[in-house]
Order: structure tokens, then C-alpha cells, then sequence
């Protein structure tokens, strides 16, 4: 090729690399690692609204703020009869806010504090300060330190787990951040939820035992290896934060279903309806808690799961007709009506009376418990068919008619009477 020719022929090629930069669209820039020098503070401790959080844990944010991911439908909640204030979740979305997110904002704790010491902050929980994680054989869970009175708003936080005493943020992984950064492995643990989620020393059948009943009942035993967070908080893999270049990682779904949760109250009890003798009008009925960590119902005694049994005959008429309620304590000794005159003298008077005034009850079934409960109905002889279905009542102690039940296990049995 001559020299002219290889002129042109490089002439052309300059003249295409130059339009093509020209009409091409300006690449972005690579993103960059998180720097490792402190660029984010927490001066308001606690009290930091989780939005800020947000701001950079958008996928996190989402799901503890509006449910994503999770079955929560609440329906709202009357605190003791249809004319009281309900507590209500909200969302734009098909699920709805975790209890977490509105813990502390709702009217629940209020309504809770007046009931039960007068008008202290009783529910801590929903206000704490930045606490420590507390060792495993703890003998004594107690409650975290409060805030003051005046921070009390915006309730539960995301700093309220992940900040620690010395302003750095606690998680499962060393990694660079904008703020400081604390690992610690033992946020993958039932221990992250220790003071919350029990009060004081065990006392089996007691309100607010859960993180007790799962260490004593289901992992000291070697009934599993599972945490709370293997359930309440199921794993996913993604970015910890949307922004710069971090890397995929297994993390935690901020979800936290328990009660208001179909799919975890299916997944907790179990029924067995049982005719021991053939002939005979005589039933048991076998509660098993075969999925839960932890007693059920548990945490606060306002919960219960009642046992409702009909004997229907042959043309579908409920002939008899039985009902069980299972529930936590208010106190350290069972409800009962016998201690109504020595409640009056008590601080905590309302709480008290509204629990001993129900009267005996089941006690909650521990962790891989069968609980066995038999009923004699007076049916005569021909053919029926037993129906048990398990509910659960988010209070107890409101009206029954409130829409704050769900029925999650229905068991039928049909059965022959000769005698």
C-alpha cells in the first residue's frame, strides 16, 4: 500500500474514533469501596429516627418499616373493648409495618405503663438506651437502661439494636463503613434478643420468658441448634447497604413475624385428635408445640391460643361443645380469682385483677412439649364428628368479638358412639 493510501486509510479511522466519542453517552464512574474514616455520627444515641439508616440500607429499611417480604396483615388491634383506641400498622403496601417499626409509637405501651406500674416506664423496651450484649447463662435478664422521658418518641430504632454504649454500630461482619464499625458474631444469636424478650429469673409458665424458654427448654435440652433469628429474621443474600461497591453478603430479612404471622403460627403448634376407646364418647386432644424455640403462646400475658372442640351429628347441628385457653401468667404464680381481694393492695392493681379475674387456665406449652387434654361429652350413641381448631388471640382480655383472632390449625376426626 502506498504511502498516500495508508495516509487516508488512517485518516478515515482517526475521523470514526472522533465522531464515536463524540456521540457516544459519558461513561459513569466506577464506584468506590466505603471509605474507613468515621464520616457518620449518632449524637442523638438511640433516639437516631431509623430513616437516617435508611438513607443507605434501603432494602433493610424497607422491610422493617413496611413488612416487605413478610405475611403481616395486621388488622388492627382494640386494646381492651371495641370503643378503645385500636393499634393499627399502616402501609401502602400488601403487607404491613413489622411490630418492631412501631413499637413505642403505638398506643400499646402507654395504655400497658398506666395498666401495670402506674404510669412508670414499664415498657422500656419499646426506649432503650444502648445496652451490651449479655451472656448466655445470664441468671437474671434485666431490663436495659431507659431513655429519658422526653426521648421516648420514635420508639424502637434500628441504632436501638445495632448502636453500642461507645457510639460504634454492631454487626455480624468487619467491614469498612462510614461510621464505626463493631463485629460481633453474636448477633446471629438469641442473646441480641436476651433483655427484651425476658424479665427477670425463669419461672416456667410466666409473661415476657422467651428468650429464657428457649435457652432452658429447647437448646439446653438439644431439642435444636436454631436462634431466634433462624426463624423471626430468615437469611437472604445482598448488598448490606445500596450504596458504593459492597459486595454481596448473607444477611438477615428485618422482619421479625411472630403473632400477626399465619405462616409462624402454623409452623408453631401442632393437634392430634384421638378416640382411645372404640365406642366410647370419650376424646383426647394432643397440643404439641413441635416448631417452636420457645413456649407458646409466649412473651406478653395478654396472648392466648385457645383449644375450641364441636361434636357435630350427622346433619351437621353441634351437639357439644368445649374450649381450652392457653396462656402465660401475668405473675410468678397462675391466674386465679382467689387472690381478686389481695390484688387491690397491689401497685400494678388493673393488670393484676384483669388476669386473676379470667380465672385458671392451661399453662403454655414449653418447647417440644405434648400437652394432653381429654373431654367426655354426653353423646349418645350414633355418628359424629369432632372438630378442634386452634386460634390465636392477640389480647385476651378485650372483647372476644374484636377481629384480633386468627384460627391457624383446624383438626377433624370422625367417630362412632355405641355406649
Amino acid at each position: 500500500m502506498t504511502r498516500p493510501c495508508r495516509y487516508a486509510l488512517f485518516t478515515l479511522l482517526l475521523t470514526m474514533l472522533l465522531v464515536r466519542q463524540a456521540f457516544a453517552q459519558p461513561e459513569k464512574p466506577a464506584p468506590q469501596p466505603l471509605s474507613s474514616s468515621v464520616t457518620v455520627t449518632f449524637p442523638q444515641g438511640t433516639v437516631t429516627p431509623s430513616e437516617v439508616c435508611g438513607e443507605c440500607h434501603k432494602a433493610i429499611y424497607r422491610e422493617f418499616a413496611l413488612g416487605y417480604g413478610s405475611d403481616i396483615h395486621n388488622r388492627g388491634v382494640a386494646l381492651k373493648t371495641p370503643g378503645e383506641q385500636g393499634l393499627d400498622l399502616p402501609a401502602h403496601v400488601s403487607s404491613t409495618a413489622t411490630a418492631h417499626a412501631m413499637a413505642g409509637v403505638d398506643p400499646f405501651p402507654i395504655h400497658a405503663r398506666e395498666a401495670e406500674e402506674e404510669g412508670r416506664s414499664c415498657n422500656v423496651c419499646h426506649f432503650p438506651e444502648a445496652f451490651e450484649i449479655p451472656d448466655m447463662d445470664v441468671a437474671e435478664v434485666f431490663k436495659p437502661k431507659p431513655r429519658a422521658k422526653g426521648a421516648e418518641a420514635g420508639g424502637l430504632t434500628c441504632a436501638s439494636c445495632h448502636l453500642t454504649p461507645d457510639g460504634k454500630i454492631r454487626g455480624p461482619y468487619s467491614l469498612q463503613a462510614p461510621h464505626a464499625n463493631f463485629p460481633d458474631v453474636r448477633m446471629k444469636t438469641s442473646l441480641m434478643c436476651a433483655y427484651c424478650h425476658s424479665m427477670g429469673k425463669r419461672v416456667v409458665g410466666k409473661q415476657t420468658q422467651t428468650f429464657l424458654e428457649w435457652r432452658d427448654d429447647f437448646w439446653k435440652q438439644g431439642l435444636g441448634s436454631q436462634n431466634c433469628q433462624d426463624c423471626h429474621m430468615p437469611r437472604t443474600t445482598r448488598k448490606l447497604a445500596e450504596s458504593g461497591n459492597s459486595p454481596e453478603r448473607v444477611a438477615a430479612r428485618h422482619l421479625w413475624t411472630g403473632g400477626r404471622s399465619l405462616q409462624r403460627l402454623q409452623n408453631a403448634p401442632s393437634q392430634v385428635v384421638v378416640q382411645p376407646a372404640v365406642g366410647a364418647a370419650s376424646f383426647e386432644f394432643h397440643v404439641i408445640n413441635i416448631g417452636a424455640g420457645h413456649s407458646v403462646p409466649t412473651g406478653s400475658n395478654r396472648r392466648a391460643i385457645y383449644l375450641q372442640v364441636d361434636a357435630t351429628d350427622k346433619h351437621g347441628k353441634t351437639v357439644a361443645r368445649n374450649e381450652w385457653m392457653f396462656a402465660p401468667w401475668y405473675g410468678p404464680r397462675p391466674d386465679d380469682r382467689k387472690f381478686l381481694e389481695e390484688d387491690r393492695q397491689r401497685p400494678d392493681v388493673k393488670a393484676a385483677m384483669q388476669a386473676d379475674s379470667q380465672g385458671p387456665h392451661e399453662q403454655i406449652i414449653r418447647a417440644g412439649e405434648e400437652r394432653v387434654l381429654a373431654w367426655s361429652p354426653p353423646l349418645k350413641p350414633g355418628n359424629y364428628t369432632i372438630q378442634a381448631r386452634l386460634i390465636y388471640d392477640l389480647n385476651r382480655y378485650n372483647d372476644r368479638k374484636v377481629d384480633d383472632q386468627t384460627l391457624f390449625n383446624t383438626t377433624t376426626l370422625k367417630v362412632t358412639v355405641r355406649k
